[in-house]
């Protein structure tokens, strides 16, 4: 049996073939195995991620939060101004992957200053 590739949109390997399409079931996303190819081959540049300011993002480095962020299900609200050191770029909506005093956390770069 043949591997089917992973969900260029949502990463999820639980794919399925349906004629010449391969389907992802978990987000609905439909395409063609000629087009995996090429996203295979695009896989290779990196994804440009810019903090409040515009400057370039990179793994590892050291961002400020720019303004007080509450913390969605919970009380608690990371003050504006907290240091950040060695983040992580990731897909998805929120790019960046960190720890926050202790806490992993997964913060939008539109909320962060480069240090």
């Amino acid at each position: 049996m043949t591997e089917l590739p992973a969900c260029p949109k949502c990463r999820m390997e639980n794919t399925y073939p349906d004629g010449a399409l391969i389907i992802c079931p978990d987000c609905g996303h439909e395409w063609s195995p000629a087009a995996s190819a090429a996203a295979v081959a695009d896989e290779g540049e990196a994804r440009v991620v810019k903090d409040a300011n515009g400057n370039p993002l990179a793994d590892g480095d050291t961002v400020i939060i720019a303004k007080d962020l509450r913390v969605k299900g919970s009380s608690l609200v990371l003050k504006g101004g907290t240091k950040i050191k060695g983040i992580r770029i990731v897909d998805g909506d929120h790019e960046i992957d960190c720890k926050v005093n202790g806490t992993s956390m997964m913060l939008k770069a539109m909320y962060l200053k480069k240090a």
